[in-house]
Formats: C-alpha cells, structure tokens, sequence
C-alpha cells in the first residue's frame, strides 16, 4: 500500500480516536536511589540508567500526521568520571525533525533540587552535507556530583511519518537498570498491514498490554554498549528493536525474498527499457569493436561524468523541481541531471540498450548491520545498484556513488548477498570484495634532521580506493579551511608539536583523481638527542599513534570494514658530520595468508641519506570478521606490528666532526 494511504488511513483514525496525554510530572524519587553508593547492573560503572521510559504515539495534528517519541531518564552518578561524562548532555536528531520540551533537574544527595533552565538548552547543526542534516540540542545539567541524581526528558517529533519502520534503541552508553516502551499499535478494520516488533541482540521480549490501547516492552539490567576499535556496526552489537508495519504474508525466507526480487522486477522493468532517444544516446559511444567490459567502462564513464548528480552537485531550484519530476532515464537524459537513483535507472537502461543484460539489484549497508535473509521484510534491503550479466557472470555497477572508484562499489555494498531481481527466479549472488591492494594509504616525507635532534621537511598522502572514497565524502561539503583544520588535527594528535605551514588538499570532489593532502612539517625535537647521539625512530607516520587495541580483554568480535594497505617511502637527510651507528631493521611479519608486514633501509653515508620504506596490507582473502575468542591472537600480532613501528636507529657524531665544531667555536 502506498505511503499516502496509510496515511490517510491514519488521519481517519485519529481523528476518531480520543487523543491520549501523558502526565509531564516527575515521578517521585525512591529513597534507596538517592542512599544507592553502588552500580547495580555492572560493578565498576561510573553512571547508572535507574530507568528510561519512551512512549512511542503516531497522533495527527490537523492533517499532518506524525510520530513522537517522549523521551524520560533518570541517572545515578557514582563517580567524578560519572558526573564529567553525564553533566553533558546531547541528543543528535535529523534536521527534518524536532526536539522540544526539554526538561531536566539534578536532585543532590541532600535532597535539594536544581532546575535545568530553558536558556541553559542550545541547537547546532553537526552535519550538513549531501542532502543529509544533523542536528543536536546539549544541554549542561546543573549542580552535578557524585552521589546525585539527574533526570530529564525531550519529545521527538517526526513529522509527514508514522512508524512505518522506528528503530528503537534499548542500549545507552552507560548500564540501565530498566528501559521501557510503550506503543500503540494501529487497528484498523481491513487494513492487511499490522504491527510488528523485531528484537535485535536481546533474545525474546514479552509485550505486556496497557491501558488505552498500549502494548509496553520492558528490559532489565541492559549492560552499557562499550566502544572498541574495530567492531561490527552497532546495529548487529547493541540491543534494540524494530517497530514496522507489514502485510500478514507467508514469512518462510525461501517464498519472501523471490516474491520480493519478482516485485521490484516489475516496478523497475519499464524503467530500464531504453527508449529510443537512450538508444541513439549509447549507440554514439560505442564503437563495433568494444567488448561487454569496454561498454559498460564507457556508459558508466558517461553517467558519473556528463550527468549532474543532485546528491554532490548544487543544483538550481528550477533543476531541482525538475529532478524531482523525473519518472524514466530519457528524461535524466534530457536534463543532464538526476538524483542518485535516476543516475542508476539511466545507466541500466544503456546497458540494456548496449545490448547487456541490465537489472535492479537490492542490498543492504554492511555499515550499518549484516544482512540477515532470516528477517523476512526489506528494511535492510535500502541499497540498489546495478547488475549486468556477461556471460555467466554478474557484474555490479554503482554510478550514482560519485567518488567510488571504477571496476568497484562502495565498501559497504562490497560482499554482500545481492538479490538481483528478475520476473521468474530472483537469485541472490555476493558482490564481490576488493583486495588490498585496491585501497592504498600511500604516505611520502622528505625531511632533513638538524643538529639539535629537530625534524623539518614535506609530507604528501594520497589515498585510492575506499580510503578514497571516504576521505571525499567527509570532506566534499566542508570549506577549504575546514578540511585543513580537520586534517591538521589528526597530526597534531599524534604529534602535539608539529608546526605545520603550506597545507594544500587536492582531488577533494574529484571522481577519478585521488584526494591528496601535503603539507610542511617543523617537529623540535622530533630525535631524542643524548651526548653525541641522536635517537630517530623512522616511521614518522606512525610515530606517536596509540595502540590499535589497548585492551587486554574483548567484549565485541573485530570487524574490520574492508582490506587495505599502506606504503610509506621516506628519506631523511642527516645533519653535518652525523653517519649512522646501527643499520638495524625490523623485522618482516606475515601474517598467515591474511596479511603482510614489511620494512626496507638503505643507507647512502656519502649524502648522509637513510631511506625507510614500509609496507603494510591486511584482509586478504576477505578476512575481516573475527570472534571475540580470537581478540589474543590478533592483539598480539597489531602489538607487534606498533612496536616495530617505533624501532629506532641511532645517528652518531663523528669524531674529526665533534672535534672540527670544537676548534671552529674556539
């Protein structure tokens, strides 16, 4: 049923149905919580959920229809660590939305009580780019210590929605003693969709009914979600639940996901039939002699380059009125632009009339969840690309992703299930992944070392590949200045000294060019300086980075988002009168078929130049997810890879050098 529909459906019912209100008083504090001195659900907690209460309500306003989700929490804190991560508060929301009502007070251990003050809440936008804004509304809770409680609730309203699909989170940052759901399903006489809820990593969930319509869901003693570096995308980690709406069909996987593929078959079908002015369109870029491969390299060329992506390009309104009218590629076609999917419709429908097998296939962000053909609904089917068949093989296609490199797919569409779709047997085949060597960090440095242990020269890094791709779309909307602050940042992490002058970022909104940043660096210091020795450690890029994985235990699987390597050429120039004590070398790693660690030197004593070159890469053969149990064989070989990073060589001063300075200062 169309979106409007139920809408309408839903405007009716609302608007025969007794609106329902819930009380905005605090509830009253419990005694044992405010004499509580301990966590209760994990031991060394710094900060405690004693409860989160949401109530879930799609209501209608006039003729708008919308969902609010009233947010409550109530938070012990325990320690000052506990009062500097919970004073603070921020609840990020799309720019399509709102939040309003905010309240909040902090109830001390004595019992006194301060008032969060409306102009104490301030609204900033932290994302803004490509069609997609985020907003956050912080708030500082007033009066915070140890031993006090602090409480405070929000409504967010989702306007021209109702919970066609809420994902409805029932994990924070810190542990919860309990969190509880109230919602109301829809009734509506003969209406084939119903409500559903799909609990994700928290085994089965009773759902207890509740007065005026309500059904609630209640969790107990919920651990806090605990980052680690290079874990599964929250969605397939943290507990949480899926309210949606579905038609009561067969819901056997092996009749669901054919009768899908043979549904959007049909939708898209008269899509991708090519009509005549698409036809000629082709036939003018193609020449007699060119394979499957040589044609398909030429439309996509075309697509991502002649036509104006509304997603990456700023389009006028008179454009955008049109791109938003546009039903079938001739019409892409004529305007020289199109949103991402008509893109993918106008490169389907050449292919097609290349004379190639052109489909619509359907799959999920592996960067948000992995896909689970168990779920019998499409949520996590939101992806489309294109699939052509040459010869016995399907190859997939995305041109409506501007930066992803030709011959590839975004990383979180690479080695996924994807259901091509076709009027009679729908067939899920897996994208193919990348190999190592297709996503490069490649770091370059020329630098000279002075004599009192300083490092000056130039850097330049180019990224290919996915590293590519993501670079430029975290960068491509930011101002010039922004991007250079950004990237200076991650410098001076790691090295809180370095002054860097002449930054210049190259390729940023570029579809074929790699993004490239260089820049000059002033380290003082850089050497540790000892007598007449100097202590240089060689990997500069690697120098001052923590560890991969600090800890000694792990919670989650490792998960890492695609393979990758890392090739850094380096030449340092020593200072007069200085040659090289020790020409040690670290040593090489490989690790089983997966990866590969690996260093060169070469010393040149009459130029006094030492040249480092490194070289990394992992995940080959795809092997990028790994049990927890695994966490102390990996650890131990990232350990390994750092502390060979900081070998150090040692840079000595000659004899009749030391003693030239001496008579030459005399």
């Amino acid at each position: 049923m169309k979106n409007w529909v139920l809408n309408l459906f839903l405007g009716l019912f609302f608007l025969l149905s007794p609106m329902i209100v819930f009380g905005e008083d605090w509830k009253p504090i419990d005694p044992a919580h405010t004499a509580l001195k301990a966590p209760v659900v994990e031991k060394d907690a710094d900060a405690e959920a004693i409860f989160w209460e949401v109530r879930v309500l799609d209501e209608v306003d006039g003729f708008t229809v919308r969902t609010v989700l009233s947010n409550y929490i109530r938070i012990k804190i325990f320690t000052d660590r506990g009062k500097d991560t919970q004073t603070k508060v921020e609840i990020p929301y799309l720019g399509s939305y709102k939040i309003k009502d905010i309240a909040g007070r902090t109830i001390k251990a004595d019992g006194s009580i301060l008032e969060l003050k409306k102009d104490a809440v301030f609204d900033r936008i932290v994302i803004n780019t490509n069609g997609l804004k985020i907003k956050v509304k912080s708030f500082a809770m007033p009066g915070v210590e140890p031993g006090s409680i602090i409480e405070y609730r929000w409504k967010e309203i989702r306007n021209d929605t109702v919970s066609l699909y809420s994902h409805l989170d029932l994990q924070r940052d810190i542990p919860i003693q309990q969190v509880k759901y109230f919602i109301k399903p829809l009734s509506l006489p003969n209406l084939s969709y119903g409500m559903r809820i799909k609990n994700f990593n928290t085994g089965a969930i009773p759902l207890n009914k509740e007065k005026d319509g309500y059904v609630s869901t209640t969790l107990t003693n919920v651990p806090a979600l605990h980052k680690e570096n290079y874990m599964p995308p929250d969605d397939t980690i943290q507990s949480w639940m899926l309210v949606y709406y579905s038609e009561d069909k067969n819901q056997n996987p092996d009749i669901f996901w054919p009768q899908y593929g043979k549904e959007v078959y049909e939708k898209t079908k008269d899509i991708l039939k090519p009509d005549d002015s698409v036809k000629k369109l082709t036939a003018s870029l193609l020449t007699a002699s060119d394979g499957p491969k040589e044609k398909l390299d030429k439309i996509f060329f075309f697509c991502r380059t002649k036509i104006k992506n509304s997603r990456y390009t700023k389009l006028s309104d008179e454009e955008l009125k049109k791109v938003k009218d546009i039903t079938y590629p001739k019409e892409t076609l004529k305007l020289g632009a199109g949103a991402p999917s008509d893109i993918l419709f106008l490169f389907g429908a050449m292919a097609n009339a290349a004379g190639l097998e052109a489909r619509i296939a359907r799959l999920s962000d592996r960067s948000k969840s992995f896909f689970d053909k168990r779920f019998t609904d499409s949520y996590f089917m939101k992806g489309a690309i294109i699939a052509v068949q040459v010869g016995t093989d399907w190859l997939f296609f995305d041109p409506a992703s501007l930066y992803v490199s030709s011959g590839m797919l975004s990383w979180k569409e690479e080695g996924q299930e994807a259901l091509i779709c076709d009027a009679k047997q729908p067939v899920f085949v897996r994208t193919p992944l990348s190999g190592p060597e297709k996503s490069v960090r490649k770091r370059n440095g020329i630098f000279k070392i002075t004599e009192d242990g300083s490092l000056e020269g130039t850097v330049k890094i180019q990224f290919t590949g996915h590293f590519d791709e993501d670079k430029k779309e975290d960068y491509d909307s930011d101002s010039p200045k922004e991007e250079q602050e950004a990237l200076e940042a991650e410098v001076k992490k790691r090295i809180s000294t370095a002054e860097i002058s002449d930054f210049k970022i190259e390729n940023v909104d570029s579809p074929d060019n790699p993004f490239t940043y260089s820049y000059h660096v002033r380290i003082p210091g850089y050497c540790q300086k000892t007598g007449k020795r100097l202590f240089l450690q060689p990997a500069y890029f690697n120098y001052g980075l923590d560890a991969i994985f600090p800890a000694g235990e792990r919670k989650y699987p490792i998960y890492f988002p695609f393979p990758w390597s890392e090739e850094d050429h380096i030449s340092f120039e020593f200072p007069t009168g200085y040659e090289l004590e020790n020409p040690s070398v670290p040593q090489g790693l490989t690790i089983s078929t997966v990866g590969k660690y690996t260093v060169k030197m070469q010393y040149a004593a009459e130029k006094r130049l030492l040249s480092y070159q490194r070289f990394f890469n992992f995940g080959n053969g795809g092997s990028l997810l790994y049990p927890k149990d695994s966490y102390q064989q990996i650890k131990p070989i990232f350990d390994m890879i750092q502390e060979r990073d900081k070998h150090v060589v040692t840079l000595k001063q000659k004899v009749d050098a030391q003693s030239s300075s001496t008579t030459n200062q005399q």
